[in-house]
């Protein structure tokens, strides 16, 4: 039985959410991580009269690209503890998200918290690095846009 090839990503990388109409978020991978996680404020539950309730957010900041400061609104959510890279143990709200690597979908948990004060606002953890069979090569970067620019160039070429 032949198991699908084993990808390779650098310690950052450049990750799409096409549900959000997001491209080119800057993201940590952090194999210490079991859950990725993704920048969000204003997290609050709305429950409209006779409905189930609604998680809202702001995802990411107004000045990244793409980001238009407009909330998100999810019906399936879920409240988890999460371990924070402190050892704090937290209870965040976590959804289902899909995010691009080297031009495929995969669908992974997504904590939500305030990383206003990180560096990078998506944070790739284990989870989803086990589902993608990607590997973590930490001297290297944006090795997936980087496949995808070169796979362009090659189907440009006259």
């Amino acid at each position: 039985m032949n198991r699908p090839v084993k990808r390779t990503l650098g310690r950052r990388e450049l990750v799409d959410f096409p549900a959000f109409a997001l491209v080119g978020v800057e993201a940590k991978v952090d194999t210490g991580a079991y859950t990725s996680a993704i920048h969000c404020t204003n997290i609050h539950i709305e429950t409209p009269a006779g409905q189930p309730p609604v998680l809202v957010v702001n995802l990411l900041d107004p000045g990244h690209v793409g980001a238009d400061g407009c909330p998100l609104t999810f019906t399936e959510f879920a409240l988890r503890d999460i371990r924070s890279s402190n050892g704090e143990v937290q209870e965040r709200y976590v959804i289902r998200a899909v995010v691009q690597l080297y031009g495929k979908a995969f669908e992974a948990d997504f904590s939500l918290s305030d990383r206003s004060d990180m560096k990078y606002p998506v944070l790739l953890g284990r989870s989803l690095l086990r589902q993608g069979r990607f590997v973590v090569d930490v001297a290297r970067r944006n090795l997936s846009c980087k496949f995808l620019a070169r796979a362009t160039a090659r189907r440009t070429r006259p």
